[in-house]
């Protein structure tokens, strides 16, 4: 064998000893690596424990170092007092007096310096000592830094909270909590942070504005919409129908319907009316000619505009069934108008009245009217349209005595309206307002004659939210009584709620609220001032003249609760741009949440809440929050009380 051929064969032989050695070698390795991994998965525990205490210390201590500063101590002693007191308060596994933690504030010049220390139980610590240190009892030191201003800033942060409907959504199937349970608990977080227990010398206070179809003003609402007019004029003569009053038992449908009203006593030719038919409104209150009439049966010709009767037949195919109790009588005009004497109505054609106290005729009662004419004190009403005939009693053919006019103009107790639906509607007033209209729509400007808010008259399917603003408050337990009292309800007029945000710590204001409430100037020196809007859904409650638009958004109720005119300022979206940017150019900061609304962003331009939210803020990467769950909705709303404070704070 040639040198050449044994030193490959040795070689060979070498590398086969190698590889048989490995086998025993690998779990002597592993056995040496398997303490280090363990450390390393325990250190990694470690870590992610220190940095929560670590973000948590530095919370407390920005709060703590602000109380401090909010003293009027400029001593070591009183302010480390101050200082460990507000730290222990918000670390109370921390800081005992028989733990090794140390905290320290110090007054330099004009600012107060906050240091502190914590020992953070760990299962691994030093890991310098060999072989890999000691296990299951050490501690890991986390220290933060503070710095703050002693010429700090006053607070006044707004809230404007949706607690429409679609906030309630624990039918059936629960979730451990609704989304109105989770806005209460995220709503009182941020005031826990942002409200300090030190009031003096510089005080923290936060106001609520709850919002759903409109916003509840409460005891202010004639100070900042104008007081009602509850007056009313007295009716002295009426007429309407004449003869007996009989009851229809049946009204088929069919394109040329039949009424079935036993011994009705009508001639063919005869002008009749009908009320009180509740699956078929539209034919309430209706002039008609009766014709092809029988002993209990007649069916009914329709007139034109000027009155005189038409071939066509009374259609109620496209209606539901008939049933309950209905009404009919021969009219005393042939228009079947109804026919009032009210001295100084002040009334003109096509204004829209209620009657109210209608002895004799209380079938009248409560319903809305269209004038039709007048002279003098006489006035004709228009019946055909009201809803006030539909689900009402018997009531007679004679007037007695008594009765109300009531204009149903805007600004009136009640409010009388053409709906959207055709009918004609009333709905009461209420301390619920809606959106100012004209030249000072976007402005802070307090609201007076020519410039008050607007009214709100909202149906009871879509009510006024029960829970009136809250005024700028620096008492935690009284706002968080208010908070709990929300309750979930209604459509969203986000616009309104955004608009009171404004509203309540602009200077302008101020005279609505009590000495403690009223807001500073504008000074972003001396105030900070800043809104925060909250919504889970679409903008879908614009309103005209006190009443929600006919070109309102679904979910937002009934035609018959829409005026048939659109919205005065327009879509909800283009008001809360407008009303964002405004108060911006004052100086206030705007927070803004979208709470669960998905990714949707529609089409061209701002049409979906998501891209009005991100829009309105401030800067949308820092003052833009979008929550997708009940979690996410509190650590947003954290996030932001920990912000305000910190727009205080100087490191």
């Amino acid at each position: 064998m040639s040198g050449f051929s044994r030193l490959v064969h040795g070689a060979r032989a070498f590398v086969a000893r190698f590889a048989q050695a490995t086998r025993g070698n690998v779990a002597m390795m592993f056995g040496l690596a398997l303490p280090a991994l363990v450390m390393i998965t325990l250190g990694a525990v470690d870590i992610h424990q220190a940095s929560k205490v670590k973000a948590n210390l530095q919370d407390a201590l920005d709060a703590a170092a602000l109380a401090a500063a909010r003293s009027k101590y400029t001593d070591d002693v009183n302010l480390n007092r101050i200082g460990l007191a507000a730290l222990k308060a918000n670390m109370p596994a921390y800081f005992s007096e028989t733990s090794t933690d140390t905290a320290s504030f110090v007054l330099q010049g004009n600012t107060i310096i906050a240091d502190a220390r914590v020992n953070v139980k760990v299962l691994v610590a030093n890991i310098v000592l060999p072989p890999y240190g000691q296990l299951l009892d050490d501690y890991l030191p986390v220290g933060s830094h503070s710095e703050v201003l002693r010429a700090s800033r006053d607070v006044e942060v707004a809230m404007a909270l949706d607690i429409t409907g679609s906030m309630d959504n624990c039918s059936k199937n629960c979730p451990p909590t609704s989304k109105i349970q989770d806005l209460r608990a995220a709503a009182k977080e941020l005031i826990e942070l942002v409200v300090q227990d030190q009031q003096s010398p510089f005080y923290s206070k936060v106001a609520l504005v709850p919002y759903a179809a409109g916003v509840n003003v409460g005891v202010s609402a004639d100070s900042v919409r104008g007081a009602l007019d509850a007056t009313s004029k007295s009716i002295t003569a009426a007429s309407w129908v004449t003869g007996t009053i009989r009851t229809v038992s049946a009204v088929n449908r069919n394109s040329s319907a039949t009424i079935t009203a036993s011994s009705h006593g009508f001639a063919n030719g005869d002008r009749v009316v009908m009320w009180n038919i509740d699956k078929m409104p539209a034919i309430n209150g209706v002039a008609y000619q009766v014709t092809n009439a029988s002993s209990s049966q007649f069916q009914l010709r329709l007139l034109n505009s000027s009155g005189a009767v038409t071939s066509t037949y009374l259609n109620t195919s496209g209606y539901n069934s008939f049933s309950g109790t209905a009404y009919v009588a021969k009219c005393v005009r042939t228009d079947c108008g109804l026919t009032l004497t009210a001295s100084g109505h002040g009334l003109v054609a096509n204004d829209y009245v209620r009657l109210a106290d209608m002895g004799g005729m209380a079938q009248l009662n409560n319903g809305g009217y269209r004038v039709a004419s007048q002279s003098g004190s006489q006035v004709i009403l228009d019946t055909s349209r009201s809803l006030g005939l539909v689900k009402t009693v018997k009531g007679g053919n004679s007037y007695s005595s008594g009765g109300k006019l009531f204009n149903g103009r805007d600004g009136g107790q009640w409010r009388a309206y053409p709906a959207a639906s055709g009918m004609v509607a009333v709905l009461g007033s209420s301390t619920c307002v809606s959106e100012r209209a004209g030249a000072q729509a976007y402005t802070d400007s307090y609201p007076s004659v020519g410039s008050y808010v607007g009214r709100g008259y909202l149906d009871s399917s879509n009510p006024c939210p029960s829970v009136a603003v809250t005024p700028l408050s620096s008492s935690r337990v009284d706002l968080g009584k208010e908070i709990d009292k929300l309750e979930a309800g209604g459509s969203t007029a986000g616009q309104i709620g955004i608009a009171w945000a404004w509203y309540m710590i602009s200077p302008n204001f101020s005279s609505l609220w009590g000495v403690n409430s009223r807001p500073a100037a504008y000074d972003p020196s001396k105030t900070l001032k800043v809104a925060i809007l909250m919504t889970d859904g679409e903008f879908n409650t614009p309103f005209r003249s006190g009443v929600i638009a006919a070109d309102a958004g679904s979910g937002s109720g009934g035609a018959d609760t829409h005026i048939n005119e659109n919205a005065t300022n327009g879509h909800p979206f283009e008001q809360s741009l407008a009303l964002c940017q405004a108060m911006q150019d004052q100086g206030v900061v705007v927070y803004t949440v979208g709470f669960d609304l998905g990714t949707d962003v529609g089409g061209p331009g701002i049409d979906t809440a998501l891209e009005m939210l991100r829009e309105c803020a401030t800067t949308p990467d820092r003052h833009f929050f979008e929550a997708n769950s009940g979690t996410d909705l509190k650590e947003a709303f954290k996030a932001i009380g920990r912000d305000i404070t910190r727009l205080r704070i100087a490191r």
